[in-house]
């Protein structure tokens, strides 16, 4: 017998129970009266909670790896967030650091100027203001250079100062510039006068006193009356300072038994490290000072002469 003639259906003989017709309209029936029962007594309300009580587990667990996965993105994203915030803050910080030195420093640097202004209007001798550029190079030496030179009026051997005392002495000049030997300075040297004695003395640099250098007063007899505390001017007597210019103030006196002479070590009152603003003197040869008139000569006698 041919495949095509054998019929691929079941007999009617294990046919049971209603078509597929019947069915789909008897349960749209049901549906629909459920529907409408539902709508009009809420009869399936308690069936409804009952359901939902049994599922609140499977739905829970079905809800955390969305909710760690929400919960860890918005921790890092918070984390990311406090970063910022605190990288931010810091910036700010430090802005307000800087904020807060450079007044401190226009305070100190615009008291500075006004006690230059002070000292420049007190000083009898012409002088004119310039600003430290730089130290030298040179690590055996105590000089720094200026931003004045010979076309700003800058002399050679003009004294140098700051709003607290003689700071050195021009020792070289260009058009532009100039060099200044500090005190501190081993070749440096200035005549000093004790303001409570008024001894005179010669005060010599020493760079390797104290912290920035100091000074010392040489050749002073062991038994000469010089304390701690003592304020040491410019006595005038070089020709080159002005008298009356605060130098120094003594701070420690050594008397040896078996030396001539004292050693007194000195601190400049000048700010030997760190000057910024100073002021410039003009020396004082050059000064239209008062000098005594000079003797007139005896007349010259002939030898042998009589009257």
């Amino acid at each position: 017998m041919p495949l095509g003639t054998l019929e691929r259906s079941a007999p009617p003989f294990f046919k049971q129970g209603p078509s597929a017709l019947s069915r789909l309209a008897v349960f749209s029936a049901l549906a629909l009266f459920l529907m409408v029962a539902d709508a009009r007594f809420q009869i399936t309300g308690p069936f409804r909670q009952a359901v939902a009580t049994v599922l609140y587990p499977v739905q829970w667990l079905m809800l955390q790896p969305v909710e760690f996965a929400s919960h860890g993105r918005s921790y890092f994203q918070s984390l990311q967030t406090a970063q910022e915030d605190l990288d931010a803050a810091r910036k700010k910080m430090t802005v307000m650091g800087q904020r807060a030195n450079q007044a401190d420093q226009l305070a100190m640097e615009n008291q500075r100027l006004r006690k230059l202004l002070e000292l420049r209007d007190r000083l009898q001798t012409p002088a004119q203001a310039a600003e430290v550029i730089y130290d030298t190079a040179d690590p055996y030496t105590r000089r720094v250079v200026l931003d004045r030179g010979q076309l700003g009026g800058v002399e050679l051997g003009a004294p140098v100062m700051d709003e607290a005392g003689v700071l050195g002495q021009v020792t070289r000049v260009f058009p532009l510039v100039s060099e200044v030997t500090l005190l501190v300075d081993r070749d440096q040297a200035i005549p000093v006068l004790n303001i409570r004695t008024g001894v005179r003395g010669v005060a010599y640099g020493d760079p390797v006193a104290g912290h920035g250098g100091g000074m010392e007063l040489r050749f002073m007899p062991a038994n000469a009356d010089i304390r701690e505390d003592d304020l040491l001017t410019t006595s005038g007597v070089d020709g080159l300072y002005a008298p009356g210019l605060p130098v120094a103030r003594v701070v420690k006196v050594e008397r040896r038994a078996d030396s001539a002479f004292a050693r007194i070590y000195c601190a400049p009152l000048a700010q030997v490290q760190g000057a910024r603003h100073v002021v410039v003197l003009k020396p004082l040869g050059d000064n239209e000072l008062p000098r005594p008139d000079a003797a007139p000569a005896a007349p010259a006698t002939k030898r042998g002469g009589r009257k």
